[in-house]
């Protein structure tokens, strides 16, 4: 699903990550690490937010430098703490993302409603709680038919309800073919959610490791 080759990143000649080799097949994949190990860099780079050294392959052929256009229709992000101008309201923004991902009416008012922004969604987001601006993102990440969706920490600041909607989605996206990387502090029940694999961002790298019986 994606591929990664001589993938480096650095911050002003300090490196922040080193990934010589990563293949993560279709399915969901959990990224563990601790605060400023690179996760959200790694996140950011696979989305296409940050330059980056090597190789992002998806699908075995939507390269990130090669195809940027058709590779970046193919991946969504939502962001740990998303940042989004404070003049705009949540339904100009995912206006303009739904028309970039060709996403369609009827998706965009599901979303809506899923994830429950409808009461503020025409308000600007400078007044937004933390929790409003989760749900936003959230809406964001899952518009279009993404083959990979990034979810940086996708429960903090949310409800039980809505933490509930977010995994049951995960779990229906995966079903109809969409893969997952996913990076959070908080545990899932393994039960809610499959995941396929487990990666832990450390010593400036990414490794695979055995799962866990619970995440």
């Amino acid at each position: 699903m994606l591929t990664v080759q001589n993938f480096r990143k650095e911050y002003h000649n300090r490196l922040v990550l080193a990934i010589p080799q990563a293949d993560f097949p279709p399915g969901i994949h959990w990224l563990k690490g601790r605060n400023g190990s690179g996760k959200t860099t790694f996140f950011r780079s696979v989305a296409g937010l940050l330059p980056f050294d090597g190789s992002l392959v998806l699908e075995a052929k939507y390269d990130i430098r090669r195809q940027p256009v058709d590779y970046r229709l193919r991946v969504n992000y939502g962001e740990a703490e998303p940042l989004y101008p404070q003049f705009l309201t949540a339904w100009e923004l995912i206006c303009w993302v739904a028309t970039t991902k060709q996403a369609p009416t009827q998706q965009i008012d599901e979303l809506i409603d899923l994830f429950g922004i409808r009461d503020f969604i025409k308000t600007p987001i400078g007044t937004y709680s933390s929790g409003m601006l989760k749900k936003t993102s959230l809406v964001l990440a899952f518009l279009g038919k993404p083959s990979l969706i990034l979810l940086d920490e996708p429960l903090i600041t949310l409800d039980h309800a809505t933490t509930k909607a977010v995994i049951d989605r995960i779990r229906q996206s995966r079903e109809q073919g969409t893969s997952f990387l996913l990076s959070s502090h908080q545990d899932v029940d393994a039960a809610e959610l499959p995941v396929d694999s487990v990666w832990v961002v450390q010593n400036q790298s990414l490794e695979s490791i055995t799962q866990p019986a619970g995440l």
